[in-house]
């Protein structure tokens, strides 16, 4: 006698712990002083995606491939490049998904052998970049350009962290996420950093107050496109982005 089909049961059970995790402040905050504990490792620098440093965690990964298998983006754009793990990353994901769709890298500062090593690399017919300030009018217009008409849309910040800059991205690159598509908003762990716990040695020193999520908290004070996708976010526990990645609900308005 074969067994029974548990698929609906399994999935269902799998939302309910994800969301009863998210519930557990106990255990988020201990996933936090585990996370400033492995800041001495410099842990979010020590993996690779197809043989590109990605500096992010693991977690973050599996989440954003989650969402991109869900969501089947045809265009992602993702603003800070750093050594190119995670445009490599992205553009790997639209190929297996069987998307015909690109990946857009936007960064103020493209170093030389960043830059050869995503043009060198394999998914490099997949990746545009584009060098320039993510908030610059000519750089989200160069941006623009480049998404076909009728394009799904996803969008991941994750370039300057200060929280008027994030605010800034939010409102310019917010309007080019299609609904069903996701937007990820990168590090905001530090808004439950305190001054003490924050990230030294980095070109920012930034914690709880200026920093990701507190423009998040703004944004979605102004927009009511996106929410914050409480299953997922429920699970992002040892993440550099736990209440990051926001679902667009709605289509754009002509008024907006």
């Amino acid at each position: 006698m074969g067994s029974s089909d548990d698929r609906a049961k399994f999935k269902a059970h799998t939302r309910a712990q994800s969301r009863a995790l998210g519930d557990d402040n106990q255990m988020f905050q201990q996933s936090v002083d585990t996370i400033v504990m492995l800041q001495k490792y410099d842990y979010s620098y020590l993996w690779t995606w197809m043989g590109v440093p990605i500096i992010q965690h693991p977690a973050d990964i599996i989440a954003t491939q989650e969402v991109i298998w869900r969501s089947r983006p045809d265009v992602i754009i993702e603003t800070g490049v750093a050594r190119g793990g995670s445009v490599v990353f992205l553009a790997a994901m639209l190929e297996i998904t069987g998307s015909d769709g690109f990946v857009i890298g936007v960064d103020i500062d493209i170093r030389p052998h960043n830059r050869e090593t995503i043009e060198c690399h394999r998914m490099a017919h997949r990746i545009h970049l584009v060098s320039g300030s993510s908030v610059d009018c000519d750089t989200v217009s160069e941006v623009k350009d480049m998404i076909p008409e009728s394009a799904r849309v996803m969008v991941i910040l994750d370039a300057n962290h200060a929280q008027n800059h994030v605010l800034k991205e939010l409102r310019h690159y917010s309007p080019l996420v299609t609904e069903g598509c996701y937007l990820v908003i990168a590090d905001t762990i530090l808004g439950h950093l305190s001054e003490v716990q924050a990230p030294s040695g980095r070109s920012q020193f930034l914690f709880r107050g200026n920093e990701p999520l507190a423009a998040r908290d703004v944004f979605l004070t102004e927009c009511d496109r996106f929410e914050v996708d409480d299953t997922l976010n429920g699970k992002l526990v040892l993440s550099s982005s736990p209440g990051g990645y926001l679902k667009c609900v709605k289509e754009l308005s002509e008024a907006e």
